[in-house]
């Protein structure tokens, strides 16, 4: 048998024999984008477009060097540094066609829980314009209900009291502008790409308010100097399988310890609102805006709530995949209602965009069969995403009189999924959410009071005391608690 050929630069030549390469030269590349949170998505997605960039221009200051503040990163750390920063991306069309291709944007990785100087002087040093985050929701450190910054994080008040010693975030960027402002450099750009609403705004918001606690002069200097641009982006990135690393195995008999697959289906708009320059990126596809809001509205509202949707009500049925649900036609049905009926009616205006062809294409992508999106990964912490993808939808529709009664149905089967952990068959389902502990209690005294879970203002705000949704609420987790099979309900 042929020994595997293992993704590295020594190898590219004769990778590249079989596979598309990086035909840039990698070495010459210099890191003017310092990204925090290198998974699938950011491989997918900022990287792609970064090495797109590559391909057609000389754009040899804007490599990726990512960075991992948590040990958890350490095994992509691992993995990339033994790459030599590459991987290959898997495109999986829907007529079963798969495109792979290597890609070199990442030169460069880092940790930084025990030696976090290493990420601080990273960001300090000259060639870094840009600070780029993909750190998902839980990551901005903000009560999901109030939209204020947690200071009762254990790790916040540390590196309050220790400034030298950042955990958060919001520690390592206020230390690096710090430095950059002591050595006289201009200040880079913080660059948001999480889904969340006026992510650049919530990220500006978020490091303010930390930098006033700790240091009043710099955060007049930030408000000042460091730019915020807000995103909106896209692309399906279902968790790498082994048999994604097991495919390029068989099929090019190439070892990549960590590859990434994704949809064809790309997209990113964003402010053109940088401190200190940015890559060309129009050049490859991604749409410059003077406001991103309307655009990231759409997508949360309809992308993200459309798989909450199917992930919330497909765990509860027992499909294991997005594209199994769509495969049912009552789930499809179903999301198109949701976002016909609740989601499209409390959008903003939208230049450029027909609503009709956007929502088809999204049932075009989430029934994709090469993609198999876990419902597992689409449900994981809905308590960071519900509130900003679903819950605001029903606020919307309360205050302005519209359709409420698709999205509470997902709320209470959420109650109903994070108390008894288990589908109508009563198997159990792999739940992944920071809050899973409070949520269970919340969910588990339901019996007693049909609106306990909805209590919990860190969540839903007020609701509960709203009537309308309450009432509707109340009788429709009650009936899911007397029989688990959602289909009845859906219907």
């Amino acid at each position: 048998m042929t020994k595997e050929t293992m993704l590295n630069s020594k190898n590219l030549a004769e990778i590249s024999r079989q596979l598309p390469t990086p035909s840039y030269q990698r070495d010459t590349l210099k890191s003017g984008i310092v990204h925090v949170g290198v998974g699938g998505f950011h491989r997918a997605h900022q990287a792609y477009y970064n090495h797109l960039l590559q391909e057609k221009e000389n754009a040899s200051e804007w490599g990726i060097c990512g960075i991992g503040l948590r040990k958890g990163d350490q095994k992509i750390h691992d993995v990339l540094q033994q790459q030599d920063g590459m991987y290959t991306l898997i495109i999986k069309h829907p007529d079963g066609k798969i495109d792979s291709e290597v890609i070199g944007a990442i030169i460069d990785f880092k940790l930084g829980f025990d030696t976090p100087n290493v990420l601080i002087d990273q960001m300090a040093q000259p060639d870094t314009k840009i600070v780029s985050l993909t750190i998902t929701e839980g990551g901005y450190n903000f009560n999901p209900a109030t939209g204020e910054f947690d200071f009762e994080n254990k790790d916040v008040q540390h590196e309050l009291a220790n400034p030298e010693e950042p955990k958060t975030i919001y520690g390592f960027l206020t230390a690096a502008i710090r430095k950059r402002k002591e050595n006289g450099l201009p200040a880079f750009t913080v660059m948001s790409c999480d889904n969340i609403q006026h992510n650049g705004d919530v990220a500006k918001e978020m490091l303010l308010t930390f930098a006033n606690k700790q240091d009043e002069e710099l955060a007049s200097y930030i408000e000042k100097e460091v730019s915020f641009p807000n995103s909106m982006v896209d692309r399906i990135t279902p968790v790498t399988t082994q048999a994604d690393i097991d495919y390029l195995k068989q099929t090019y008999n190439l070892k990549d310890e960590w590859p990434v697959t994704c949809e064809p289906f790309i997209q990113w708009v964003i402010e053109d609102n940088f401190s200190n320059g940015r890559p060309a990126f129009e050049k490859v596809g991604v749409q410059f805006v003077p406001d991103v809001k309307p655009y990231e509205k759409m997508k949360l509202r309809l992308l993200n709530a459309g798989h909450s949707v199917l992930g919330i009500l497909g765990a509860l049925h027992g499909h294991p995949t997005i594209n199994a649900c769509m495969e049912d036609d009552l789930f499809v049905t179903y999301l198109r209602a949701f976002m016909d009926k609740e989601a499209t009616p409390v959008l903003d205006k939208l230049e450029g965009i027909d609503l009709t062809t956007y929502k088809d294409s999204l049932q075009e992508r989430f029934a994709n069969p090469n993609i198999k999106d876990s419902v597992s990964r689409i449900c994981s912490e809905s308590s960071a995403k519900l509130p900003k993808f679903l819950i605001a939808t029903i606020q919307d529709n309360l205050a302005k009189g519209g359709s409420i009664k698709y999205a509470t149905l997902v709320i209470a089967a959420w109650c109903y999924y994070s108390d008894k952990g288990v589908n109508k068959d009563g198997e159990s389902i792999e739940i992944i959410d920071a809050m899973q502990d409070q949520l269970h209690q919340a969910a588990s005294k339901t019996n007693e009071d049909p609106l306990a879970f909805i209590k919990q203002e860190s969540l839903f705000g007020n609701l509960a005391e709203n009537t309308t949704f309450s009432s509707l609420y109340s009788e429709m987790v009650q009936k899911i608690y007397a029989d688990p099979d959602i289909k009845k309900l859906m219907k």
